[in-house]
């Protein structure tokens, strides 16, 4: 039941292992209570979709709220897909990095017609010099 320490797996929230590749010692740092209370939240989840009995809902429900630090909680969601919860809170985080830089799509908008002003204005140029050649 219990997942290498450090291995994210499908049902384990985010927060759970993103800084491990960070630091090797985040396994052994304290959780705060809003984590426990996540963790009891993705249970109780999952207890209400059946994919937890009543005795395993307690001992994992148990498991989270006598916690002391990331290690603690290492497998409690390592057999339970991800939750809905879990699925739109993804996308959030993938809009946030794609507006990190508001004026890079501005930026790249202007260069791209800044470029297309001067070959359309050298082709111009270049198409109306055979007239001006002969009008002199």
């Amino acid at each position: 039941m219990s997942a290498p320490s450090g291995s994210a797996t499908p049902g384990t929230p985010a927060w759970l292992f993103a800084a491990n590749r960070r630091r090797a010692s985040y396994a052994n740092m304290r959780i705060s209570d809003a984590e426990r209370a996540e963790v009891a939240d993705l249970l109780s989840s999952h207890y209400s979709d059946g994919r937890l009995d009543q005795a395993e809902f307690n001992q994992r429900l148990d498991q989270a709220m006598k916690a002391k630090t990331y290690a603690d909680l290492d497998g409690i969601l390592a057999d339970l897909p991800r939750t809905d919860a879990e699925a739109a809170e993804a996308p959030k985080v993938t809009a946030r990095r794609r507006h990190e830089h508001p004026y890079l799509r501005t930026l790249l908008l202007t260069v791209v017609i800044v470029i297309g002003v001067a070959i359309a204005a050298h082709a111009l140029a270049w198409s109306f010099s055979t007239w001006v050649w002969l009008g002199l």
